[in-house]
């Protein structure tokens, strides 16, 4: 079992908590709490992560903590908002596209 990165933003109580993954482009979530938020984003990245695999292209790489850290895009994004992983099954993901 592998995992991406998320980051979770609470846009307050009136709105749905946002997930997108800074390693996934295109890959992105919501729900009405954080626990619904981070199902929903296992579910989106699973699905996310199996049409690319259904299309021919590569699987994005993961990167730890460190090193989004180090990213500038991204690293402003680590100290306003929650950061959780969200585990995937390769070998899940490698059927789904089949």
């Amino acid at each position: 079992m592998r995992h991406f990165l998320a980051i979770l933003e609470d846009a307050g109580p009136n709105h749905a908590v946002g997930v997108w993954f800074p390693d996934v482009p295109g890959c992105f979530s919501a729900g009405d709490t954080f626990d619904e938020a981070l199902v929903n984003a296992r579910e989106a990245l699973a699905s996310h992560l199996a049409l690319l695999r259904s299309e021919g292209a590569a699987l994005p790489s993961p990167r730890t903590i460190e090193e989004l850290k180090r990213d500038s895009e991204v690293a402003g994004e680590l100290k306003d908002y929650i950061v959780a992983a969200v585990d995937y099954d390769e070998a899940a993901i490698s059927e789904a596209a089949e």
